[in-house]
């Protein structure tokens, strides 16, 4: 049976990893995260099964994350340092498009985020999908139509249309 401590020190950086894909706000994600672990300390003998405790873990995240009711009271994102790499147009360009990502995924209703979360960045099959959030896998499938709807109109520009001129000449 693993200890609990170990658990911590090798998981908790892929656990705030996916708190934070889910929220888009690390403070957030580290109190997610956090709670998590602390109802996972209390249940730790019943949910080292099989499987380990990480399942539970991160099922405690993503239902904590949807029943979330609190909202900041400011859009601003603040970060604790700036990103590293190529600096100048490359680096502007990135950070812009980066941002416009972000903005589209707070446009999404909590479930669509989730869905998009758990199948793009976790990487996750619809029916573990669907057991997590407990539906069907029709409905995790709807939910990623519904999301990819919405980001692709959020993200893709929309063609200046020419307005035709009327009349002879």
């Amino acid at each position: 049976m693993q200890d609990f401590d170990d658990f911590v020190t090798v998981r908790s950086g892929s656990l705030l990893r996916f708190a934070y894909l889910l929220t888009g706000d690390r403070h957030l994600a580290e109190d997610l995260t956090q709670e998590a672990l602390v109802r996972a300390h209390r249940r730790w003998h019943a949910i080292t099964g099989e499987d380990g405790p990480e399942p539970y873990v991160r099922q405690v995240i993503l239902r904590q994350y949807l029943s979330w009711r609190r909202r900041r009271a400011s859009t601003e994102r603040p970060i604790a340092e700036p990103p590293d790499g190529p600096s100048g147009a490359d680096l502007a360009d990135r950070v812009a498009d980066a941002d416009e990502m972000w903005t589209a995924l707070h446009t999404l209703p909590r479930s669509q985020r989730a869905v998009v979360v758990l199948r793009y960045y976790e990487d996750l099959p619809d029916a573990e999908i669907a057991r997590l959030l407990g539906c069907a896998q029709a409905t995790v499938r709807v939910h990623a139509f519904h999301a990819l709807h919405r980001l692709r109109s959020v993200l893709t520009p929309v063609p200046a249309t020419v307005p035709s001129r009327g009349g002879t000449s």
